[in-house]
C-alpha cells in the first residue's frame, strides 16, 4: 500500500506531529515500506500454531486477585492540590 505526501500530512496532523515538507516524502516512503511488510506478514499461514507468551515454554504465575491495601483515600489525597470528598478535583477538559 503506497501512501502519498497528503495522506502522511493528514496522519501527522491527526497525531499532532510537526513534519516539515522535506520530511513528508521520506516519511511517506518509510510508512509505505512498513505497510508492505505488514501485508507480507498477513500472507504467512499460521494455522495450527498457538499464540505465544514467550519463546520458552513456561507456565505463567497466577495469583488470587484480592484487595490488600484498601481504605487509604486520605493518604492518597494528602498531597493533592485540590480535592472534594475522596476524589481529585481537576480542571474541566470538555466545554
Amino acid at each position: 500500500m503506497a501512501l502519498d505526501k497528503e495522506i502522511v500530512a493528514r496522519i501527522a496532523k491527526l497525531a499532532r506531529l510537526e513534519i516539515t515538507e522535506s520530511d513528508l516524502e521520506v516519511m511517506s516512503q518509510e510508512l509505505s515500506q512498513i505497510l508492505s511488510w505488514i501485508e507480507q506478514l498477513e500472507e504467512v499461514n499460521i494455522e495450527g500454531f498457538e499464540p505465544m507468551t514467550s519463546v520458552v515454554k513456561m507456565d505463567l504465575k497466577v495469583r488470587e486477585d484480592v484487595v490488600t491495601d484498601g481504605d487509604q483515600a486520605d493518604d492518597i489525597l494528602a498531597n493533592a492540590p485540590e480535592r472534594k470528598d475522596h476524589f481529585f478535583v481537576v480542571p474541566k477538559v470538555i466545554e
